[in-house]
């Protein structure tokens, strides 16, 4: 702890820590920055009020009666990869609860249904289904991502097509809300808190425990990664189109899920199918699949999750550097028509990018996630069948150019189109004009019900959190 002068929260802080190590900082703590905020985005400077580790649920109870009672915003940490370091409040002030302690599993091999800390990282998570009896759930591929944030966003990875949203495995959660209380929260009880807690949980409360559905590992995984260097990204405009009408194919097998990665020297297409290398033919996928036939097969989960994650450290890593990210989402009747993909190609060609290391990524979604019916969580975009993020990476600083060249893709893609493109909050866009609409469109209304119930005075908050409806 460091030597803050005493205010009223720093002593309720305090005494809630009652003397233990590693429980909270201050600003005045040299290691404040670098061990206690961490920032994931460097580019965004962001100065906590304070930073606490819990070390259990009553913890995180008194940590939050103490920020209520002093007027101070609050957000959960759980891996911290937001790209507008949200998880640390997105803004100066607030008050940060790192559930780094928050690291409990067990499972049910009855139910096979598993209860997961609050601060366990993806990585983990795949390894401890793997070691108590071969299950997995559906998530994405950072191996660093915390559950807290991702189970409460949404949660996409190469297997949702296939299994859902990683959101969708969640069926029960232990949850503070912002009156300190305690409480479970599932579809038969507290179900108007559970269905905001998936999709926009960083404006609801702070979950301690994630209890989930699992899945038998898949037997045979087939993956496929072709890398395509070519003079000038314009040579792409064939091969985006390929792939892009792969992916709108309504009847797509589930069991399929790929990437479409440009970057400054080409594009690399990814492509993962849950099923044998006779059941991948016989979809008919790798001849439709740009330059397709090329495929290995791979029987070990571990090994899938393993090469996943080696491929996402190309463009988001674990290490803590200055970047940009924008992003939308597509529903099928919004896909890049070929004058689009053109004017985008031109563009990206024609731009003062400011770096050599940016990504445009589009991944395919849709298939189990667009079984659940829109209102039945906050998660709004199960209508969606693409979605597409634009990063650019600062070495060692982030330039204006290069958030201008990144805008400028999102700005050229939307000039092509006749309606107003939405996005998905994991892929945090800070420069958005109206983004509750955008992330939560159609249950935003509900969502802002559910606010003025459990948190009318907005203690949990960032720039982008949902917010109680304005009184008349």
């Amino acid at each position: 702890m460091g030597n803050s002068p005493s205010t009223p929260l720093s002593d309720c802080l305090n005494a809630v820590c009652n003397g233990r190590d590693n429980c909270v900082a201050y600003p005045d703590n040299p290691l404040y920055q670098v061990s206690w905020v961490n920032r994931y985005n460097l580019d965004i400077p962001v100065e906590p009020v304070a930073v606490t580790r819990p070390e259990n649920t009553q913890d995180v109870s008194e940590f939050i009666k103490c920020a209520a009672a002093n007027n101070v915003k609050v957000q959960a940490k759980s891996g911290g990869h937001s790209y507008a370091n949200y998880g640390l409040g997105g803004e100066d002030g607030e008050l940060v609860i790192d559930l780094t302690n928050f690291q409990d599993f067990s499972i049910d091999t009855n139910t096979w249904q598993a209860k997961i800390g609050g601060g366990t990282r993806l990585a983990d998570v795949t390894n401890k289904l793997h070691d108590n009896g071969k299950r997995a759930i559906s998530h994405g591929t950072c191996p660093g991502v915390g559950i807290g944030g991702h189970a409460t966003i949404g949660g996409l990875g190469p297997s949702s097509r296939m299994w859902g949203s990683c959101l969708d495995h969640v069926i029960e959660v232990e949850v503070v809300t912002a009156d300190g209380t305690i409480q479970r929260a599932s579809e038969t009880e507290n179900s108007d808190l559970f269905f905001a807690l998936k999709g926009a949980g960083a404006g609801f409360g702070v979950i301690t425990e994630f209890v989930v559905k699992t899945h038998p590992e898949p037997g045979n995984v087939v993956q496929y990664s072709f890398s395509l260097s070519f003079a000038k990204h314009a040579d792409l405009v064939p091969v985006f189109q390929q792939w892009q009408e792969l992916v709108s194919d309504p009847n797509l097998d589930r069991r399929f899920g790929t990437e479409f990665v440009m970057h400054e020297l080409g594009v690399i297409i990814t492509a993962t199918f849950y099923g044998t290398e006779e059941e991948w033919k016989a979809t008919g996928i790798p001849e439709r699949i740009p330059t397709g036939k090329v495929s290995i097969v791979v029987d070990d989960w571990l090994a899938v999750i393993a090469q996943q994650a080696e491929d996402a450290a190309l463009w988001l890593s674990e290490l803590r550097v200055a970047f940009t990210a924008r992003s939308l989402a597509f529903k099928v009747d919004e896909t890049l028509s070929t004058d689009a993909i053109t004017n985008l190609m031109n563009y990206i060609d024609g731009a003062d990018r400011g770096t050599l290391l940016w990504f445009l990524i589009f991944d395919a979604t849709g298939g189990a996630i667009s079984d659940v019916p829109m209102n039945a969580t906050a998660y709004s975009h199960r209508d969606k069948i693409m979605f597409c993020q634009g990063y650019g990476i600062g070495i060692p600083t982030l330039t204006q150019h290069t958030k201008d060249f990144i805008g400028g893709i999102i700005d050229t893609i939307q000039t092509n189109e006749a309606q107003s493109l939405t996005t998905y909050p994991g892929y945090v866009d800070p420069y958005l004009t109206d983004p509750q609409s955008s992330y939560w469109g159609p249950n935003l209304n509900t969502l802002g019900q559910i606010k003025s119930k459990f948190d009318p005075r907005d203690l949990f908050h960032n720039p982008q959190s949902v917010r109680p409806p304005k009184s008349e």
